[in-house]
């Protein structure tokens, strides 16, 4: 999938994004992940804003999108729900930022629709400071043998409809980033990971 018709996926979802927004879906793995947002904080494929109603107070989020209409769909619910927020329009896989400029990175449901999602976590170890907390909510294969197999069987279609690749180990992508897991749930037939990480550097 190029990046121009990754674009185009996305922006015919951002309306659908919203309603699952204003309907707060999988609050609980949300606010259980994002209860831990601290200080500068940088989202990764904001898509329509759905984790700003549970962000804590006090943070200030730079969210980055390369969706415009996602981004503008973004745009309302920060001013709907008050945020401290910055919008860019980018592709993060080419989005440049000094090292240590975060004390927070988060990405929820976004590693399965980037074309190269090792790239991306790299940044994200670059781009949090020492220590920092690194916040996962996504999904990928399925412990589960049958699951496994029918994710595997239609992650072609998926990703033709929706932009998303269903089979990528993401637990494994986590752990060969060297991201150091300090809390991990597992839900969904093993399917779904909610991550808090941290990067030790200088060691």
């Amino acid at each position: 999938m190029t990046n121009q018709s990754g674009v185009r996926i996305f922006d015919r979802q951002a309306k659908s994004y919203e309603r699952r927004r204003r309907k707060l879906q999988m609050a609980g793995e949300r606010s259980r992940l994002l209860r831990h947002a601290a200080g500068k904080v940088l989202e990764i494929s904001v898509g329509a804003g759905n984790n700003f109603p549970f962000y804590p107070k006090g943070v200030h989020v730079t969210a980055v999108d390369f969706s415009p209409k996602m981004i503008e769909k973004a745009k309302e619910a920060a001013a709907e729900y008050g945020m401290d927020c910055e919008l860019l329009v980018s592709d993060v896989e080419r989005l440049e930022f000094p090292e240590s400029s975060f004390d927070t990175v988060v990405s929820t449901l976004s590693l399965c629709a980037y074309q190269n999602p090792e790239v991306v976590l790299d940044k994200m170890k670059a781009w949090v400071k020492d220590r920092g907390n690194i916040l996962l909510f996504e999904h990928g294969i399925s412990t589960n043998p049958t699951y496994a197999w029918l994710q595997n069987r239609f992650d072609g279609l998926s990703v033709k409809l929706v932009g998303c690749h269903q089979n990528r180990d993401i637990l494994q992508m986590v752990e060969d980033a060297g991201i150091e897991i300090e809390h991990l749930e597992r839900m969904m037939i093993n399917s779904v990971v909610l991550i808090r990480g941290t990067v030790r550097k200088g060691l």
